[in-house]
């Protein structure tokens, strides 16, 4: 709810300088965390393991906030040998790092009079209110306060959370109705209507993790010249951007941005204002920014996302192809939709794209760029799932996956595809057991679907660290049968278990059996039964000249 300002109007804040002052938290190689400001971070990539954000989407943000940093300092790199040159160095180019802070910096003070960091100076609804810090602290699910850990509500910030979750605002905040702000044409009796969340919320968030930051960031860097991202010599980040005001900015600017990654990694989804004492943030002023829709060709602009292709939108629209952002399924792990990350590069398949970031990783590995010592590389997927017409974020997802950059040369299509046919395997043969829990359940007069989900999870979890391990082993020098029967014996022995497991707590009920109905007549239907199908049709998925006998149950 909006709140009254206080009568006694409080001392102004500080100058609080991003560039010098430590607002970022950071994992050591050691296991140490730090606060660092954005100089101390990029000088001291090369010895930290990453980012740590108060939610994994706000490591994302302040990810894409340095990515956007590191192109415009470098203006480029402009093409893969320039990006080698980089790679090759102890360090990120510090010296042309801190010359670019130095020459922006008025742009990176949280409380500068005119400029503010990632707001609008002045920033006003017509009773002059704000509201709670609840709209921009990612954890304090509007009206779900009692499932946080800020129970009683995020009451005041220090500066350096506050820049943090200001990052994060700009990049995952929800939708629903806003404060209408003096200024917006778009407010209409002091409220600002839906227009969707904030960029990054569209995306399913995919980036490579190296072995420290300056590795990260990196192999995240796209070079100028790559031919699969749009931009061009107006590509800027926020701060080299004219201010904003309350309003859009200009309907003629709007069809041509972003100009590129730099522009779209810290992409102004709203206007904010942050309220603050000499210590403390303690309220925000929070309404729409610049729309960016997602149907826009946007696949040729956004690197770190997979797309899917979307018939609706292209009844919407009345196009003949629109590609929509392919957001993270919180009820899947990373593996299961991997045959959505190893299509062919630069390939749009009758589904979608994979993340652009892959293909430009296949080009660096495949231009020699990258060493031997790289050749697996750790995936990392991040983004939010939104509920109740997205105006709460529900869950999280961060999940990643130890790969070789092997799989996504488009010279070796049978490793690729030995890996997406390991996990049709793994379905197949988990549709199999979900199909024994479900007679078991209908041998013992239960419902069945409860138990065939709750043998879905378990097989799932159970096969989760069998297929991530044998997937991190598959690599350039493995023979993609062998593999694959590696795989296979794995899953036949794993899904064999659960199977024997399911059977031997059928019930005593469901061993006596009894009749059940079925399309084709009736079918006594007992444990013995229902184990010789589910043995049957096993053995179909997974032949046992492929499979090792199954060892002894342990459980």
């Amino acid at each position: 709810m909006p709140t009254d300002p206080p009568h006694d109007q409080p001392p102004s804040p500080p100058a609080f300088d991003l560039t010098e002052r430590p607002w970022l938290r950071a994992l050591r190689l050691d296991g140490t965390e730090a606060d660092l400001s954005l100089r101390e971070v990029l000088r001291q990539a090369p010895g930290l393991l990453r980012l740590v954000g108060d939610l994994p989407t706000q490591e994302f943000a302040l990810f894409r906030l340095l990515l956007a940093i590191l192109h415009d300092a470098v203006d480029g790199p402009a093409e893969p040998e320039d990006w080698g040159e980089l790679w090759e160095a102890d360090t990120l180019p510090v010296q042309e790092i801190d010359r670019y802070l130095d020459q922006y910096r008025d742009r990176f003070d949280l409380f500068h009079p005119e400029t503010p960091f990632f707001q609008v100076a002045g920033l006003h609804t017509a009773k002059g209110e704000y509201s709670s810090l609840d709209r921009i602290v990612g954890d304090v699910p509007n009206g779900e306060q009692f499932f946080t850990m800020r129970a009683l509500g995020a009451q005041a910030l220090t500066f350096a959370e506050a820049a943090r979750w200001l990052v994060h605002a700009q990049a995952f905040d929800t939708a629903g109705i806003k404060s209408g702000v003096v200024g917006d044409p778009r407010a209409k009796g002091g409220k600002a209507y839906p227009q969707g969340v904030a960029w990054a919320g569209n995306i399913g968030g995919t980036m490579w993790q190296g072995a420290n930051l300056k590795e990260s960031l990196l192999l995240n860097l796209v070079a100028t010249d790559y031919e699969h991202i749009e931009a061009d010599d107006r590509d800027a980040p926020a701060w080299r951007h004219e201010p904003t005001g309350p309003g859009p900015i200009r309907p003629s600017e709007a069809v041509a941005r972003p100009h590129g990654v730099r522009d779209l990694y810290t992409w102004q989804s709203r206007r904010v204002r942050l309220f603050a004492d000499a210590d403390h943030v303690h309220g925000v002023l929070l309404t729409y920014g610049d729309p960016l829709a997602p149907h826009e060709n946007r696949h040729l602009q956004e690197p770190m996302t997979g797309w899917r292709r979307s018939q609706a939108q292209e009844k919407k629209h009345k196009r003949p192809l629109v590609l929509m952002p392919r957001e993270h399924d919180p009820t899947r792990s990373a593996w299961r939709g991997l045959a959505s990350l190893l299509t062919e590069s630069g390939h749009r398949s009758d589904d979608g794209e994979r993340p652009r970031i892959l293909d430009w990783v296949a080009r660096l590995r495949r231009d020699e760029l990258l060493r031997e010592d790289h050749r697996r590389l750790r995936l990392r997927l991040i983004g939010a799932q939104y509920g109740t017409q997205q105006s709460v974020i529900d869950e999280v997802v961060d999940d990643d996956l130890d790969m070789s950059v092997a799989l996504l040369d488009d010279q070796r299509p049978g490793l690729r595809q030995t890996a997406i046919g390991a996990v049709s395997d793994a379905d197949a043969a988990v549709r199999v057991l979900t199909t024994l829990a479900h007679d078991l359940a209908e041998a013992g007069g239960a419902e069945p679907k409860p138990r065939r989900n709750t043998a879905r999870d378990r097989a799932y979890g159970r096969l989760d660290r069998h297929y991530r391990q044998w997937l991190s082993g598959l690599g350039a020098d493995s023979d993609p049968d062998g593999a694959r029967g590696q795989w296979r014996r794995t899953l036949r022995r794993e899904i064999e278990r659960l199977g024997h497991e399911l059977a031997r707590n059928a019930g005593p009920t469901a061993w006596r059996g009894r009749v059940i109905e079925t399309a084709t007549g009736d079918l006594w239907l007992g444990t013995s039964q229902a184990r010789s199908r589910f043995e049957r049709a096993l053995e179909r998925e997974l032949p046992t000249n492929t499979a090792e006998p199954a060892p002894p149950s342990t459980s």
